[in-house]
C-alpha cells in the first residue's frame, strides 16, 4: 500500500478547513503521509545525480537537479508512488482537500518528477508558471511535494519558505523532513522556495518527489505567465540579477511552447556544450 485512504479520509473534513484557511495562502503539511514501507522503499531506490537523464537547473535563480524522464525514474517511484498520487482515487481526495474540482494529473510530469539538491543548492522565491508548457488550456492549480530526507538536520537549511503575497516577509518555514508532504495552491502570488544555499555534507542531498495538478480552462480565462522569481527585501543588488534571469526564463518558456521542446532537451545541449569546452 502506498497511501492509506481510510486513515486520511477520517481527518479530511478538518484538513480541508485547515488547508483553505491557511496563511499566507492555501496549504497544508502532513507528516507520515505515505505508508512507511513505501516511503522507505522510495528513499532506498532514489537515484544519485548523473548527467544521463538528469536536468541540471543551474542559473541565477536556482541550483538543483531534476529527473522527469519516466523511463529513467526508478520503477517503484514511477509505477507505485507517482502512479498512485496521479490516480483517480487520489485526485478525488485532493479535490476534496483543496476544494478545486476537475483536477488533472500531468502524465508527462513536466518540470516535476524527482528533484535533488546538493550542498550549495537553492531555489529563489518564486510563483510557479501558470500554464502547462505543452497544453495551452491547462492551468496549474496545485503542487504536491513529498520529502524523502532521512535524518535531515536543521543546520543544513533547505526549509521550504512560504512568503507573504506582497513579498514583505517569510510567513512559514517547513523543514524537508522524511515522509513529510506539503500541498499548496499555485496561484499567481503563491511565492515559495528555499533561497539560501543548503549546507549539508557532501554525501547528503535534499530529495523530493514533485507533482503538479491542473484544470482545463476556457481560452483566455486566466493569465499565462512563466515562473515569476522575486527578490527578497534584503537581496540588495542581487535583485537585478534575479529580474534579468527571470526575463530570460520567460523567453525560454515561450520557446518551449512554440518549438515543442522540454527542459531535458536544453539540459542535454548545455551538458554537451560544457563537455566540448572541457575537451
Amino acid at each position: 500500500m502506498i497511501f492509506d485512504y481510510q486513515k486520511w479520509n477520517k481527518t479530511l473534513t478538518i484538513d480541508k478547513e485547515n488547508y483553505q484557511k491557511s496563511e499566507p495562502y492555501a496549504h497544508i503539511v502532513f507528516n507520515d503521509f505515505l505508508e512507511l514501507k513505501a516511503a522507505e522503499k522510495a528513499l532506498e531506490v532514489f537515484p544519485k545525480i548523473q548527467d544521463s537523464g538528469w536536468i541540471h537547473y543551474v542559473h541565477v535563480n536556482e541550483r538543483k537537479h531534476g529527473l522527469n524522464k519516466l523511463d529513467l525514474i526508478p520503477p517503484f517511484i514511477r509505477d507505485e508512488v507517482i502512479k498512485e498520487l496521479n490516480s483517480p482515487t487520489f485526485i478525488e481526495y485532493l479535490e476534496k482537500l483543496t476544494g478545486i474540482s476537475n483536477l488533472l494529473p500531468d502524465a508527462t510530469i513536466e518540470g516535476g518528477g524527482i528533484h535533488q539538491s546538493e550542498n550549495g543548492g537553492y531555489l529563489n522565491i518564486h510563483a510557479d508558471f501558470t500554464v502547462h508548457p505543452h497544453k495551452k488550456l491547462w492551468r496549474r492549480r496545485v503542487n504536491l511535494l513529498v520529502y524523502l530526507n532521512d535524518n535531515w538536520q536543521n543546520s543544513y537549511g533547505g526549509s521550504l519558505e512560504l512568503w507573504e503575497k506582497d513579498m514583505s516577509k517569510c510567513a512559514v518555514k517547513i523543514a524537508p523532513m522524511f515522509n513529510r508532504v506539503v500541498v499548496f495552491n499555485t496561484d499567481e502570488d503563491s511565492y515559495h522556495g528555499f533561497p539560501d544555499p543548503i549546507e549539508c555534507p557532501k554525501e547528503v542531498t535534499r530529495k523530493s518527489i514533485a507533482l503538479y495538478y491542473f484544470t482545463k480552462e476556457e481560452s483566455g480565462s486566466f493569465k499565462r505567465r512563466s515562473t515569476n522569481y522575486r527578490a527578497r527585501p534584503n537581496d540588495g543588488n542581487k535583485a537585478i540579477l534575479i529580474w534579468a534571469d527571470k526575463k530570460m526564463i520567460s523567453i525560454y518558456t515561450s520557446l518551449k511552447g512554440i518549438l515543442g521542446i522540454n527542459d531535458d532537451f536544453i539540459s542535454r545541449m548545455l551538458n554537451l556544450f560544457k563537455r566540448k569546452n572541457r575537451e
